[in-house]
């Protein structure tokens, strides 16, 4: 049998684990590289998150999870998750009333799940943890990588040499994963010998987290009483230029995140005791949910994030590197996608790597087709299809997330929106056969391919449009030509003595 491949995974994230978890299962030794510490220490603090982020878990990240080999990974991740199955919209009505208006994702009541990043993170790290072929190196800076040779370099964090200077490793590999997030030093070493495209926008919002406690007098023995509000919704502020949203935690809280231009950060920051009063005026309720100090401190003591999106492509280099997650293609929040893409790109890569036979433990014991270079050759190609089959998709849920910022914060409550929605789900409830289904439900409770799921989107408006103005306009032809050939010999006077008038005043 051929020697054991080594796969080095940079980052320790939900995205990096999977990728190392399916790198084990298929016999390969895989070392993971963190810059942080042990991910599964409390006082960790993921970068760009605070302890408690919620993330939304869909179809895509769920399958994912379902073929990595591990049955028990996605039951003990499903039991600690909360189901959403739609959105609750908050506001006020004009006679200043509040109110709260439910929307389904799904007229077939599928629904997204609410899940701790820190608990699926934690979970995965236990199982690689328990592999033989699997050693972890937490605080592990990668510094340095020829992609050539196959060799990087790691700073090792907190230990230093005899020179004073932050003592370095050096690395040997078959294949690196990079999946160590939007800033990925994978991806910035990779473009040293690609020539990567690679797009980067900071769109003109910033995020601050908050959060919505548990009640603590509701009773043990009835869990869902803990919740101030429904915890089976992803609830919404809508306020057009910027929003507030919650997501539910198991523990009873609520995960809330602030949406909002730079500059009313600004402002907010400069006039501290205006943060309650921009509450109440743009999102009605709040300040019942959380008290009005808690605002203010949370305000100040969170940080205020940008939100980036990144498109870059190949996502490849030779037989050696690859990047994937956010590394490969960082987008907004606005679709709960980010983690699900990522979960999403693992299974993809490695159903490609699979098929070009390039994972140890085949049974083919024919050392030739086994050998070094013939495995570096097949993974090349596996690794260009890759690139070729995953970026179209890449790009388009990333410039899905950026659209569904809009929806989310202004159209929610469009009544075109509401009618669309409604034309498309009774379509798919009432007519199974034409397959029709909403964008949303097929980006969250599907897996078909998300440039698919574009074109098969702009496919069925522009059908709605077609039958709208053919349910309209047949009538109303129809009306027209019966109406001529009733009255035709009146119309054709009354054109006559039109054109007539015509001809007189041209020849004034």
């Amino acid at each position: 049998m051929a020697e054991k491949q080594k796969v080095v995974v940079v980052g320790a994230g939900p995205v990096g684990s999977l990728a190392a978890l399916y790198a084990a299962q298929r016999g390969d030794d895989v070392e993971i590289y963190e810059l942080r510490d042990d991910l599964r220490d409390p006082s960790t603090t993921p970068l760009n998150f605070t302890r408690s982020i919620n993330l939304a878990l869909s179809e895509r990240g769920i399958n994912a999870m379902r073929h990595s080999g591990q049955p028990k990974l996605l039951d003990h991740v499903m039991a600690a998750t909360i189901p959403m199955r739609g959105r609750m919209i908050h506001g006020k009505r004009p006679n200043g009333q509040i109110f709260e208006q439910a929307q389904d994702y799904d007229a077939h009541g599928r629904a997204i799940l609410a899940v701790d990043r820190g608990g699926l993170n934690k979970r995965l790290l236990d199982i690689l943890e328990g592999m033989p072929n699997v050693t972890f190196y937490f605080n592990h800076k990668l510094t340095g990588a020829d992609f050539r040779k196959c060799k990087a370099w790691f700073e090792i964090q907190g230990k230093e040499s005899s020179t004073g200077r932050a003592r370095e490793i050096e690395i040997d590999f078959d294949l690196m994963i990079g999946a160590d997030g939007a800033h990925s030093a994978v991806r910035y070493h990779m473009m040293k010998f690609t020539r990567m495209d690679y797009h980067q926008e900071y769109i003109d919002t910033l995020w601050c987290e908050f959060q919505i406690k548990r009640k603590e007098d509701a009773p043990e023995n009835e869990p869902m009483a803990r919740f101030r509000i429904s915890p089976n919704h992803l609830h919404i502020w809508p306020g057009k230029e910027f929003m507030f949203i919650a997501i539910p935690s198991d523990d009873g809280s609520f995960t809330c995140t602030l949406f909002a231009p730079s500059e009313v950060f600004e402002r907010l920051e400069i006039n501290p005791d205006q943060i309650p009063s921009f509450f109440d005026h743009h999102f009605p309720g709040v300040t019942a949910l959380i008290q009005p100090y808690e605002l203010i401190t949370s305000f100040h003591q969170n940080p205020h994030l940008p939100l980036i999106s990144i498109k870059c492509k190949p996502y490849h280099y030779g037989s050696s590197a690859v990047v994937l997650g956010d590394a490969a293609h960082a987008m907004v929040p606005f679709y709960g996608q980010g983690m699900n893409a990522g979960l999403e790109d693992v299974r993809i890569l490695f159903g490609i790597l699979d098929k070009h036979s390039l994972i140890g433990g085949r049974d083919d014991d024919d050392e030739e087709s086994r050998s070094a270079v013939v495995r570096s050759s097949q993974r090349e190609a596996a690794l260009a299809e890759y690139t070729a089959v995953r970026a179209p998709d890449a790009h388009a849920i990333n410039d899905l997330a950026l659209q569904n910022y809009v929806e989310m914060r202004s159209e929610v409550l469009s009544p075109m929106y509401r009618l669309r929605k409604f034309l498309e789900e009774s379509l798919s409830v009432h007519l199974p056969g034409l397959g029709w289904q909403t964008k949303y439900a097929r980006v969250s409770f599907g897996n078909e391919r998300y440039s698919e799921v574009v074109a098969r989107s702009d496919y069925q408006g522009k059908a709605l449009v077609r039958g709208f103005f053919g349910a309209v306009g047949l009538p109303l032809l129809a009306g027209g030509f019966l109406l001529y050939f009733r009255h035709r010999g009146a119309l054709k006077s009354a054109v006559r003595a039109c054109f007539g008038w015509l001809c007189r005043s041209v020849r004034r």
